[in-house]
């Protein structure tokens, strides 16, 4: 049986995972744009401006090298807590005032997904609340320590050792990952791609 495949307009290793367990093989697919949020932007608007813009650079991208005609899938995540988004820290320092931003309290992940195909591009929004634990000072010198937040919006991964943190989620796990599975799967699935 031949594998379905897919373009995946990310870096992200995570992403590429959770296709894998759809059964799904990704061709990685460069698509850089600027991720700087527009003036008063809410942050469900940002994620799903910038998988649309992801999802059309590498659509455009493919046309151009004349790539084999397979959905594009192109994702983009985001950490907001009053109102404010919260990308990939800047440095150590600045993953430690998201991480106390974030103490005590609930915060929203909300991932945009978007894919290309011959039926033009379609995007979806998942949005899930987080609550953390209190964290005191030492936990987060050694989280930050790992050096596991330097990657990640919000300054942690719930997939990792920020796991701990977590006391519950309301909404999609694997959106806070990065790449909602419901989300994607009815998104793929317009584009003609069924995981089952």
């Amino acid at each position: 049986m031949m594998k379905k495949r897919v373009y995946l307009a990310s870096r992200s290793p995570r992403r590429a995972e959770l296709l894998q367990q759809l059964g799904l093989e990704t061709i990685f697919m460069a698509a850089d744009v600027d991720e700087s949020p527009l003036p008063d932007e809410a942050p469900h608007d940002y994620v799903l401006r910038l998988a649309r813009a992801k999802a059309e650079t590498g659509l455009a991208a493919l046309q151009a090298q004349g790539g084999e005609a397979l959905p594009l899938l192109a994702a983009d995540t985001t950490v907001a807590i009053d109102g404010l988004i919260l990308g990939k820290p800047e440095d150590d320092d600045h993953a430690r005032g998201m991480l106390l931003r974030m103490s005590g309290r609930w915060h929203e992940v909300h991932t945009g997904v978007a894919v290309a195909s011959a039926s033009g591009v379609h995007v979806r929004l998942s949005t899930t609340r987080v609550e953390m634990t209190t964290l005191d000072e030492a936990t987060i010198q050694a989280y930050i320590a790992t050096g596991e937040p330097r990657d990640k919006a919000g300054a942690y991964g719930i997939q990792g050792l920020a796991s701990t943190f977590i006391r519950r989620i309301e909404g999609s796990y694997s959106g806070v990952m990065g790449l909602p599975v419901f989300e994607t799967s009815e998104l793929l699935k317009q584009a003609g791609i069924s995981v089952l």
